[in-house]
């Protein structure tokens, strides 16, 4: 009786281990020091989309700063400039640089109010355009305007109201 077990099945012959040459031995052992070649083409995905993602932002911030370009403004018109404190100007608008622009030949809106109105559903304020550099402290009819406070600015028509008045206040 054979008290051995035997994981064999019947009829197949056993086979002795193939001796492993020094030269398979190696390969075995730097193919598990190197990494694998999944592992290199993530990190070379993952450094691809860093580097485009700084080059995109880089890109994007270079557009951010030269977005407030005023290349509509049409020099042989005025221009109304809206500014965020609620104030409105009309001139000559021209773009200095990056961050100013310069308005010329200045006007404004003045609202004449009257002291003591005797009804106020009748009398209404008066509006008129004012001419900067008329008032007590004597400004230049320039203004350098950051840009940062300027909401937005229109070309005016040469027929508009404000226009005129200002044609008609220059005679």
């Amino acid at each position: 009786m054979d008290f051995k077990k035997s994981t064999q099945t019947q009829g197949t012959p056993r086979r002795a281990e193939e001796p492993v040459s020094p030269a398979t031995k190696y390969q075995v052992v730097a193919s598990h020091s190197e990494k694998p070649l999944y592992m290199k083409l993530i990190f070379m995905v993952i450094a691809l989309v860093l580097v485009g993602s700084l080059l995109y932002g880089a890109w994007a911030l270079s557009g951010l700063k030269n977005a407030k370009s005023y290349s509509g403004i049409k020099s042989d018109q005025h221009q109304a400039v809206f500014l965020t404190n609620g104030q409105v100007y009309f001139g000559k608008l021209s773009d200095l640089n990056d961050g100013q622009v310069k308005l010329s030949h200045i006007f404004y809106l003045q609202v004449q109010q009257k002291v003591q109105p005797a009804d106020t559903t009748k009398d209404k304020n008066q509006v008129s355009l004012a001419k900067l550099g008329e008032e007590l402290h004597g400004p230049e009819d320039t203004m350098f305007i950051s840009k940062d406070q300027i909401l937005f600015w229109e070309n005016l028509k040469n027929n508009s109201k404000v226009v005129e008045a200002i044609k008609n206040s220059n005679r």
